[in-house]
């Protein structure tokens, strides 16, 4: 196997062991404590644990992630070379009060989270991922991982010979929503028949203690609630709340004629967190690494991006400028006693530099007139540097001129990606990370297709590109930034 299809096995692992931002941040987590880096929390004083040559990790609310290594030759005010990504991708949630029945049918009550292409989640074989929190036995609430690796529910199309409609068209509220098996069923496995459950309802709530929400197993499907318990490890009572959403149980994989594809869900945005985790990773394993690194290697894998970014674990939230803030006052390894240089934040963030990674578009060659003429991104022909003129996407001439001398000492292609005056422009974290901090920032990510499908395509060779683009602008940024003389 080839170096760069098994990079592309390596990230599809991560994606298949994905399913939503809470175990993405659990995958990198996992990743980058084998390579030794050390928990911190945003709670504590860093002042003793974060010392130049370390590396650490932090997150916030389960599905953001933050990671950083500190130079050996760091002095309070140096720059920080920093990648932004997001850990969520559209998706449908499980609504708070989601327990709905029709036609004899159980289903399940969804809401739609971010733009997603939504056509395509009809009949996928889908099941439930997410986090539940749970009460211990010495009365605190802990957050449970939860993956139901079997099928579960399945959203079904209306046959061809009942509406012949064209455009498909559906309503994202009633014809949306995923079946999850019969009724008659469910009765037979709890032993009741449709007539007693009232009756036998009404005695145990009669019996049960004041609740100030309805009982979970009144507001989702019994058996549902006992399949995210049994999957948490816990029993049912001890569930209080979820978090769940659906997910597409059939696994990414390696396809095309020569494996120079691959098909799966949630390439946008786990194509880029994984690259950039990776791209960190990498470039601190020789034990040496650090040693003449006079800045401080950072990455932050955002949630919520798919819709807005304004949460408190967003990129619109304080996350990064406050760590960027507490970073920058850090005092160097030969003066680590010493007090704080009152400006260190404006000059750190001054000469610092944030790649805002994202999924790029590549030709579609069946919807070619979609794109503007010149500016078609292909699949293996290297990561997309994202340009727009309305400033949807950051990139302007001196980061083009870095990423370049970046991408030169690491032999990675790269493109170039302007949308067609006649479409819509996407957006990402780079604007709202650039205007709040003042940092000079580039967009860019690895070209796919069917972007915000449930099934979306990408280039094997790709991955390898961009793991090594980031490796590179982390182990030359110190010394490139000083050659870029614009302020």
């Amino acid at each position: 196997m080839e170096a760069s299809t098994k990079t592309a096995h390596d990230f599809l692992s991560f994606v298949n062991a994905s399913p939503t931002p809470f175990h993405a941040v659990e995958s990198a987590k996992k990743r980058l404590i084998a390579a030794g880096f050390k928990e911190i929390k945003e709670r504590h004083d860093w002042t003793s644990t974060c010392k130049p040559g370390g590396k650490y990790w932090l997150t916030r609310n389960g599905s953001t992630i933050l990671a950083f290594a500190i130079g050996m030759k760091w002095k309070p005010g140096n720059p920080i070379a920093m990648i932004g990504a997001h850990t969520d991708s559209p998706t449908l949630r499980i609504k708070p009060i989601s327990k709905s029945q029709s036609e004899g049918y159980m289903q399940v009550g969804v809401e739609t989270y971010g733009g997603g292409l939504w056509h395509s989640w009809f009949d996928r074989d889908l099941s439930v991922a997410g986090r539940a929190m749970v009460k211990t036995d010495d009365g605190k609430f802990v957050q449970k991982l939860v993956k139901i690796d079997r099928p579960i529910l399945r959203i079904p199309n209306l046959a061809i010979h009942l509406d012949r409609q064209d455009p498909f068209t559906f309503s994202k509220e009633t014809q949306l929503l995923p079946i999850a098996g019969m009724v008659a069923e469910e009765l037979k496995r709890q032993g009741i028949d449709a007539e007693s459950t009232d009756e036998a309802r009404d005695v145990e709530d009669s019996q049960a203690r004041f609740m100030p929400l309805k009982k979970l197993t009144e507001r989702h499907h019994l058996y549902l609630v006992s399949l995210i318990a049994s999957h948490a490890g816990v029993k049912p009572e001890e569930v209080i709340d979820f978090e769940m959403i659906l997910y597409d149980t059939q696994k990414a994989c390696i396809g095309g004629l020569h494996d120079e594809l691959m098909f799966g869900q949630r390439f946008d945005n786990l194509g880029m967190s994984f690259c950039s985790t990776m791209g960190l990773i990498k470039s601190v394993e020789s034990p040496s690494a650090l040693e003449d690194e006079s800045s401080i290697r950072l990455i932050s894998l955002f949630d919520d991006e798919e819709v807005g970014s304004m949460t408190a674990q967003g990129a619109f939230s304080n996350l990064l400028p406050a760590i960027v803030r507490r970073l920058s006052v850090l005092p160097s390894a030969s003066n680590y006693e010493t007090g704080i240089v009152s400006t260190a934040y404006e000059q750190t963030v001054a000469t610092s530099f944030l790649i805002s990674a994202d999924m790029a578009h590549a030709v579609n060659p069946n919807f070619a007139g979609k794109y503007e003429a010149r500016h078609r991104p292909e699949m293996n022909k290297g990561t997309v540097i994202k340009i727009n003129g309305q400033a949807r996407y950051t990139t302007n001439a001196p980061g083009i001129a870095l990423m370049q001398e970046v991408a030169r000492r690491r032999n990675v292609p790269l493109q170039l990606f302007v949308v067609s005056n006649d479409s819509p422009c996407g957006s990402t974290i780079g604007p709202m990370l650039a205007a709040a901090m003042g940092t000079r920032t580039l967009d860019l990510g690895n070209p796919q297709l069917a972007m915000h499908s449930i099934r979306e395509t990408a280039g094997t060779h790709d991955v390898g590109h961009a793991i090594d683009l980031f490796e590179s602008f982390f182990e030359h940024f110190s010394e490139l930034e000083a050659k870029i003389m614009v302020d």
